[in-house]
């Protein structure tokens, strides 16, 4: 290696068997450190002989010697470089990006090149943690105005790779989610599909949710393609369900996601940009939106996801897209399936058109097909009864084993060749009475508890919902693990947060002595 500046910038590299993701760790000794004129959480650079990294810096004596720099895994593989291998490191100075971030802090409005940089510094991994958590604390709490959120957008699609298809125009649906069971994407999909429409879905793993929709259809085929795949898929079948993260699409948003969940904030703006960004990137022209409202939801409120519905229509027509907003209802789980394999069953058994499937999944399923539907040329007010006739026909069906296929899944697998995790336990009630309320967010850390999303046989099944009648010692619901240690602690959780709240008729007696029984 050339072009060296003294022998105490060299370094051997010595690896550190973590993986530390987003983050780029340089590991130094003290007497390293300070000849480089560093401290722990200062930058510096390393350069290979073919790419430089910046990083942050941990001062250790017991990780490294003099003459060597620790590099978690990650940070060697995109240095390209091999252990015991020489760079070059030095200091590095603060990205200006820093200051853009106090400015928001401040409360003031960013230009698109200040946002610009932000995000390029993200991408780039040269903001600290502290530093990238200031910047969504910044937005959470300063917000952004329309302008501000449309360059954030288009700064997030630049930053990444793009998908260009040949047909147009490209249409789209998502749900922002926050509702567990939610699967109905693998019912919107083929029957928008099957309609004659591309609708090339990109979607997320479950970031504090019981499942996201790739960890749901890995169970029915693989979802990690590249963008040469995903654009042959579509354009061949009509349509594709794949995780987004595959693909280096809008690559800020996934790093910001990771700084939001430590945080639980999803600041609004950030949301807007998130969802449109990775839509831009795949080249979608139309899109629906499912906003589901209800307590214990991402969105409590209608008011609220009014103005989410507002705003994100002013951005996205500001970026050359239409979207249609379904305001929906999301004051308890979707169907009864919550979890990946479990739901997997479930949206196979809509499409089978089996009997027992919940009206929830299906109506919503066509009544948000319909919208797509709609927006693709089918006559107003007739998209619903369409998807509806596609799923009940059979052709949805047909449509999903094609794209099962196509993503190198086995086209014959049905509903009732499915397995759920092997250990289960059944909750019972201890009253007689209705379900009044389910508790969202507990639901989801029971199934994460059971396993779920990594663990794809972890979730719950209910066996009753709102309104049900209950009698005593009848089951509530059911938890499924693959593991029978998961399971002990899922039932533990769910006996202490107790999701599914049983009252009778009559709440109270009050007796004419005003005492109450």
């Amino acid at each position: 290696m050339g072009g060296l500046m003294d022998q105490n910038q060299v370094f051997k590299i010595k690896r550190l068997d973590v993986d530390t993701g987003s983050r780029h760790l340089v590991v130094i000794h003290p007497d390293a450190a300070f000849e480089l004129g560093v401290v722990s959480n200062d930058r510096v650079k390393v350069r290979g002989s073919k790419k430089t990294v910046t990083g942050l810096v941990l001062v250790s004596k017991k990780i490294v010697a003099e003459d060597e720099v620790g590099l978690p895994i990650n940070v060697i593989t995109e240095l390209e470089e091999v252990v015991g291998t020489e760079v070059e490191i030095h200091a590095a100075e603060k990205p200006v990006s820093v200051e853009y971030i106090k400015n928001k802090m401040d409360g003031m409005e960013l230009s698109a090149q200040q946002i610009r940089q932000i995000i390029k510094d993200i991408v780039n991994r040269n903001l600290s943690d502290i530093e990238l958590a200031a910047y969504i604390s910044s937005v959470y709490t300063k917000g952004m105005s329309i302008r501000e959120i449309k360059d954030l957008t288009l700064a997030m699609v630049e930053t990444g790779d793009v998908i260009e298809f040949d047909q147009e125009p490209v249409f789209d649906f998502h749900s922002i989610g926050g509702v567990p069971g939610n699967k109905v994407t693998l019912l919107v999909v083929p029957i928008v599909a099957e309609a004659g429409l591309l609708i090339p879905k990109t979607s997320s793993r479950a970031i504090s949710s019981a499942c996201g929709t790739a960890d749901i259809f890995e169970v029915l085929a693989n979802v990690t393609f590249t963008i040469p795949e995903i654009k042959n898929i579509a354009e061949r079948v009509g349509g594709t369900i794949v995780w987004g993260g595959g693909v280096n699409i809008a690559p800020a948003d996934d790093l910001i996601i990771r700084a939001e969940y430590p945080l639980t904030i999803d600041p609004y703006p950030q949301l807007i940009a998130s969802i449109l960004a990775k839509k831009k990137s795949c080249g979608v022209h139309k899109l629906v939106l499912d906003i589901p409202v209800g307590p214990n939801a991402k969105v409590e409120s209608i008011e609220l996801a009014k103005k989410y519905s507002r705003d994100l229509m002013l951005v996205a027509e500001e970026l050359g897209m239409v979207v249609e907003c379904a305001i929906t209802y999301g004051g308890q789980p979707v169907g009864r399936a919550i979890g990946p394999l479990l739901e997997a069953k479930e949206a196979l058994a809509a499409l089978e058109g089996k009997s027992g499937v919940p009206n929830s999944v299906i109506e919503k399923a066509v009544c948000l097909a319909g919208m797509v539907l709609e927006m693709g040329g089918v006559r107003a007010d007739t998209g619903r009864d369409r998807a509806a006739e596609i799923l009940s026909s059979g052709r949805a069906l047909k449509k999903m084993r094609e794209i099962i296929a196509a993503q190198g899944g086995d086209p014959d697998i049905t509903s009732d060749t499915i397995q759920v995790g092997k250990y289960s336990a059944e909750l019972i009630s201890d009253a007689n009475g209705y379900v009044v309320s389910i508790n969202n967010k507990s639901i989801v850390k029971i199934a994460r508890a059971a396993g779920a999303p990594s663990k794809k046989g972890g979730g719950i099944l209910l066996e009753k919902k709102m309104g049900m009648k209950v009698d005593r010692g009848e089951v509530i619901y059911t938890i499924f693990s693959d593991s029978r240690a998961r399971l002990e602690d899922a039932v533990k959780l769910a006996n202490r947060l107790k999701p599914v709240d049983v009252e009778g008729m009559v709440l109270e007696r009050v007796l004419p002595s005003g005492r109450i029984l």
